[in-house]
């Protein structure tokens, strides 16, 4: 590529550029922080590469930044000497392809939040930051290794377009300069963007420098000198001492690498020494990141060794169900030319990974015994995350049984194991749920009857992951989890013997209705029953003790996956109106009994195979 091109954005870095140069205007000056952090990136990306390649660094094995500015040409730049970028890279990384985050922003971006500015890291485009204050950027560069003929030349203006051209490039790095927009003036200040670095990147490892300022007396002005200092304490802040870290500086260090506006609810420092030596920052994020339910998506915290960069995104350091933890993992073992097939067959990885995973556990147990409303909130955004780990963590599965929330029929949320068997009635052993698609479904479940009227506690299930984690979870300091839809209901001594006299006296009447109904329902229920849990209603649809609810086969079919056939059990209250009518109406005998099927099925959640059928024969008997 010798000759200047000019090539058009793709479309949504298109709606990217429109947004960033018309919306978003709270809080402009995030645009060093992306840049400066990109620079950051492209040194720590060298250092990495030079581990096997020490010839990358050419003449110049010192790694920093550098911020400049000019007056008269109205100008910001911010210099690197990382691992820069080919004519090829820059086409890709800065106009055509968009990054993974593109689309989630646009779809972020709604309301009040399309002039936040602060987004924009979170989603991979902070690049584009700079056209918030600059009405052209030029991005000259040349990747590592590559000849000074080889270095290649990106300016666009942000309107749609951009040229690319292949220039010589003695340096080594990248040089990315804004020409500021009228009315920025501000950012032509030292004192403005020295201020701008120690906000959001103090704590970058690398040395930021800029030029030295000297007042002028006698002409009554500040000169910048050609010397040039560190603007930043260019110390990783997880290798500082606790005492000499502010809150503040802990919670900006989480905003910088998490590309998140909120403080996090809660974080840990510690220096781990024994079997294997690591410091470890971690931070668990106040609210859910756009892209936790992403199976595609990369998660884990960042790996250093010994405070060199590894990888951004290291798995193997944290469990899938702790996904949304950020922080820095600095490992004294590793060897610095680990991979990500290796982080899975270590021992001292295995030994961090344990580690990290009770520190975080440790930092949940806090907040849920001493502050219940950020746990609370937590909980909403990251409780079915969480859950994953019953199944996928069977050595920490008894502390995190102790963080579950759920809802019952006491209370909405809130309600932890422990505090249900708190309130057991005397001479209960189960602790009851039902899992159900909604709260509200699951409240009106007729399975609950027979509970409420005893005063009897029901957990309610509503996370499409509960019936998965039940699958892992079968009791509770000794007491079994049983369902309320499953097999036949019996309360022990909580049923006084009056009322089982009175049930079973009810079944033997009810026999030979019983057995029409099977036969009439015979190639939709495995059995009829009769049964106690029915208070107010006619009939309920439960399954064998071992068999698969009706609720999760449904779920599976939502998946695409194929669920286990069988027929359900139709239970029906032999005290119930309806019921009766059955016994003694032969001529809409067939009519009512599938009807009395259908009402259960829908009560339960589940949809009719044959719609048209039902109304056709709910119409018979209203016109009978």
């Amino acid at each position: 590529m010798s000759q200047k091109q000019t090539l058009a954005f793709q479309a949504e870095v298109q709606q990217i550029l429109h947004l960033v140069t018309h919306s978003l205007y709270s809080n402009k000056e995030i645009f060093l922080r992306e840049l400066v952090s990109n620079a950051s990136d492209a040194c720590d990306k060298l250092r990495f590469e030079a581990l096997d390649k020490s010839a990358l660094y050419e003449d110049a094995p010192e790694l920093k930044v550098h911020v400049s500015f000019d007056l008269a040409a109205k100008t910001v730049t911010v210099r690197d000497n990382g691992v820069g970028m080919s004519a090829e890279e820059a086409v890709a990384h800065l106009g055509t392809i968009a990054r993974s985050g593109t689309r989630e922003f646009m779809a972020k971006l709604e309301g009040d939040q399309k002039k936040d500015a602060n987004l924009i890291g979170q989603f991979g485009v902070g690049f584009y930051s700079g056209f918030i204050v600059a009405d052209r950027i030029t991005v000259e560069s040349r990747r590592a290794g590559l000849k000074p003929e080889e270095g290649v030349r990106w300016t666009s203006d942000g309107s749609g377009q951009f040229e690319v051209e292949t220039i010589t490039r003695t340096e080594r790095g990248t040089d990315v300069t804004l020409h500021l927009r009228e009315g920025e003036e501000d950012f032509l200040k030292t004192w403005k963007l020295k201020s701008i670095i120690s906000k959001y990147s103090d704590h970058i490892s690398l040395p930021i420098l800029m030029k030295k300022e000297e007042w002028i007396a006698e002409k009554a002005e500040t000169v910048l000198k050609d010397e040039w200092e560190t603007v930043n304490k260019a110390a990783a802040l997880w290798t500082r001492a606790k005492s000499d870290i502010t809150d503040a500086q802990y919670q900006d260090f989480y905003k910088q690498i998490s590309f998140d506006s909120d403080a996090p609810l809660a974080y840990t420092h510690n220096r781990v020494e024994g079997r294997s030596e690591y410091t470890q920052l971690l931070y668990i994020p106040a609210k859910a990141p756009f892209d936790l339910w992403n199976r595609d998506k990369r998660g884990g915290v960042k790996l250093y060794v010994k405070r060199v960069f590894i990888m951004d995104d290291a798995e193997a350091l944290m469990p899938v169900y702790l996904r949304f933890v950020k922080g820095v993992i600095d490992s004294a073992d590793l060897p610095l030319n680990v991979s990500r097939e290796l982080l899975q067959e270590s021992r001292d990885v295995k030994a961090i990974r344990e580690g990290s995973t009770k520190r975080v556990l440790s930092m949940l147990e806090d907040l849920a015994e001493q502050q219940k409303d950020k746990y609370a909130a937590f909980w909403k955004d990251f409780g079915p995350v969480l859950k994953e780990g019953i199944g996928e963590d069977h050595q920490n599965q008894e502390r995190l049984a102790k963080l579950l929330r759920f809802a019952s029929t006491h209370t909405d949320d809130g309600v932890s194991f422990a505090d249900y068997v708190a309130r057991l009635k005397e001479g209960q052993e189960p602790i009851y749920y039902i899992t159900a698609d909604t709260l509200a479904a699951a409240k009106a479940s007729p399975q609950l009857e027979i509970f409420r009227k005893k005063g009897i506690e029901v957990l309610l299930l509503t996370d499409r992951v509960d019936e998965w984690m039940l699958s892992h979870l079968y009791e509770f300091e000794g007491h079994p989890l049983q369902s309320v839809a499953k097999g036949s209901v019996d309360l022990g001594t909580l049923q006084d013997e009056a009322e089982k006299q009175q049930a079973e006296k009810a079944a033997t009447a009810f026999a030979p209705v019983q057995e029409k109904l099977k036969a009439a329902l015979k190639d939709r229920a495995k059995d009829v029953r009769v049964t106690t849990r029915l208070v107010d209603s006619p009939a309920c649809i439960v399954v064998e003790e071992g068999d698969m609810s009706a609720h999760l086969a449904r779920l599976l079919k939502q998946a695409g996956q194929q669920a286990p056939k069988g027929l359900p059990i139709l239970e029906v209250n032999a005290e119930h109106a309806l019921v009766k009518r059955i016994e003694h109406d032969e001529a809409h005998f067939d009519d009512l009994a599938h009807l009395l099927f259908d009402q259960a099925w829908l009560a339960e959640g589940g949809q009719l195979d044959n719609p048209a059928e039902h109304v056709q024969r709910v119409t018979r008997l209203l016109t009978a």
